[in-house]
């Protein structure tokens, strides 16, 4: 059995696996990092000075700007963008990796043998510190990158796992579709529930 570290922004996301018997839970470590990319690289490098993880699996929940992914399905996020790093020039933005300053687009492992896994939606995704909610930087960033999903600390998690030579995966259930800022268009409690039952069934076949 891998020795695997659960990463999560918040206990909410992954309480159900948490209150889950730890025979149940196969001793499997949960990291509550914080929201953000800072706060979820701070605490996965200070995780990782400690102790050492066959795996990471970063999980949450995720916002869509694909409205054929059904709201509540857990994806398997396969690569993320940091979608802010860069310097704007006028109305054109310009990323990092052009500027050659610094990476930001990293990627989940591929050679993970697992069929839970390889059997999710495979998606695109962006960090991000602001989550989108304006109709116009919503069609620039699909424009720019063409993302599928987002969140505030994907992009960190896979970074840190990057920096330590550990593999990592991301798996997130969509909460929401990008737009205008509408909590009766959402469904939190939805995603959670999904993730978890998908958690618990990948801890089950460790």
């Amino acid at each position: 059995m891998k020795n695997i570290l659960i990463i999560a922004a918040t206990e909410g996301e992954v309480l159900p696996f948490i209150q889950l018997p730890e025979q149940q839970r196969r001793g499997m470590d949960i990291l509550v990092t914080g929201v953000g990319m800072i706060a979820t690289a701070f605490a996965v490098g200070q995780k990782l000075a400690t102790t050492r993880y066959d795996l990471l699996l970063n999980v949450g929940i995720a916002g869509s700007f694909d409205n054929n992914i059904a709201l509540g399905e857990v994806v398997h996020i396969h690569q993320d963008t940091l979608a802010e790093l860069g310097v704007e020039d006028g109305a054109h933005f310009i990323d990092s990796e052009t500027l050659g300053l610094a990476q930001h687009t990293f990627y989940g492992s591929t050679d993970h043998g697992h069929t839970l896994i390889s059997e999710l939606r495979t998606c695109k995704g962006i960090t991000v510190n602001k989550v989108h909610g304006n109709e116009r930087t919503i069609d620039e960033v699909i424009r720019r990158i063409n993302p599928d999903t987002e969140s505030m600390e994907g992009a960190a998690a896979f970074y840190a796992a990057q920096q330590a030579g550990i593999p990592a995966i991301q798996v997130r259930a969509i909460s929401n579709y990008i737009e205008r800022r509408n909590k009766d268009n959402w469904r939190i409690p939805l995603a959670i529930a999904n993730l978890n039952h998908w958690l618990a069934t990948f801890a089950d076949l460790q």
